[in-house]
């Protein structure tokens, strides 16, 4: 029997795929919209298209309300925290790494600013 390909996953599905999958109606999922809770893409003729993110942000809400019983605000309040917390930990990954390597420069006894090469442009050189 000859082996059949793997589809890959839709990239966007529709509000009825999604509404169906998660036993929510579809207007629960436009009220999530509005109350910008989660953000489908939109068609060319403006139909709603859930890619992976809006799915996952979904899933979020979904736990939150139903096995966790917070009310929509407190839903927006703590994904938003969620949020904040993302983007904080990110800068403060950046600002560690670059104090690695502000450590790393000054462990090989180099002097990032004495480092660089200062440049003149070219039609300020006499030749």
């Amino acid at each position: 029997m000859p082996r059949r390909k793997r589809e890959a996953p839709p990239r966007h599905v529709l509000i009825s795929v999604v509404a169906e999958t998660y036993a929510i109606h579809p207007q629960t999922l436009r009220l999530y919209e509005r109350q910008g809770l989660i953000r489908p893409a939109r068609s060319a003729g403006n139909t709603r298209l859930y890619d992976q993110v809006a799915i996952r942000r979904l899933e979020q809400v979904l736990t939150l309300t139903r096995e966790l019983g917070v009310n929509l605000a407190g839903v927006e309040v703590i994904l938003s925290l969620r949020e904040r917390i993302g983007e904080l930990e990110a800068e403060m990954e950046r600002l560690l790494e670059s104090a690695r390597r502000e450590a790393l420069d000054r462990r090989h006894g180099i002097e990032r600013e004495k480092a660089l090469v200062p440049t003149t442009p070219r039609a300020l050189v006499r030749r």
